[in-house]
């Protein structure tokens, strides 16, 4: 698995995770996913994520989208 595809899949999850907390625990949790979009907005212009950088430590190689 490459880099991006981690990053994806990691924001992919986390995105289901918070809806599933909005509907079922809390309307507060819709917070989590408002943060999630700004991170991803944010590494759209930048190029900087800090999952992407949590993976890379981590040791999974390199894809083309996060360098």
């Amino acid at each position: 698995m490459t880099l991006d595809a981690a990053v994806l899949r990691f924001a992919g999850v986390m995105v289901l995770l918070s809806v599933v907390l909005t509907v079922y625990v809390s309307p507060y949790f819709v917070w989590f996913t408002v943060f999630i979009g700004l991170n991803l907005i944010q590494s759209s212009f930048t190029g900087f994520c800090p999952a992407a950088a949590v993976f890379r430590a981590m040791g999974v190689k390199k894809g083309c989208a996060f360098e």
